[in-house]
């Protein structure tokens, strides 16, 4: 046993944090990369977007449900609005997750936006403006995680607060009608 690590420090699902960081990471190495190595700038949108698009499906798909409890998807529906729908785990798992696993999803997510934007200011700089497209769709893959990600979290807790106010209020009222109920 390794003592110089305390006990709860590893993360509890090395396979999905491996995965989670490795498609972000895959897409903005294969772009800052590739301008360097590939002449095609139909490739580098290609294999970049597809980079970028595997990273969302993974995130939103897997490592958002197994890391964080978390999952979200949009539908539109008859009227033609778009209505989020969250999932979450109940209470007693959510306190359950891994703190270490928690902390990567959400940093890892909110890094790759910030390269994005990065690299993005360095194409507008650099007057490449078709690079800039490629940046904006992996940028929107990006945020339209970390806004179905935290949506789903303030989801969560509203509905974790609410079943706690209801088991409050329904323990008050069975202990005064018990109380009603002796005299």
């Amino acid at each position: 046993m390794d003592l110089s690590q305390p006990a709860g420090e590893n993360y509890a699902n090395p396979k999905t944090c491996f995965f989670h960081v490795l498609f972000k990471a895959a897409a903005l190495a294969f772009y800052i990369l590739s301008t360097l190595f590939v002449d095609s700038f139909v490739i580098i949108f290609v294999v970049t977007v597809v980079l970028a698009a595997l990273d969302f499906w993974v995130a939103k798909n897997i490592s958002g449900r197994i890391l964080v409890g978390l999952r979200w998807w949009n539908e539109i529906n008859e009227q033609g609005e778009s209505l989020w729908k969250f999932e979450c785990l109940d209470q007693q798992s959510l306190a359950r997750m891994n703190k270490k696993d928690s902390w990567l999803f959400w940093w890892t997510s909110y890094l790759s936006v910030v390269a994005w934007i990065i690299l993005g200011v360095f194409s507008v700089i650099r007057f490449e403006l078709d690079y800039v497209l490629v940046v904006g769709v992996c940028l929107s893959l990006g945020i339209a995680n970390i806004v179905g990600f935290t949506k789903c979290r303030k989801d969560a807790k509203k509905q974790i607060q609410t079943f706690a106010s209801q088991t409050i209020a329904s323990r008050f009222s069975s202990t005064i009608q018990s109380a009603f109920s002796v005299v």
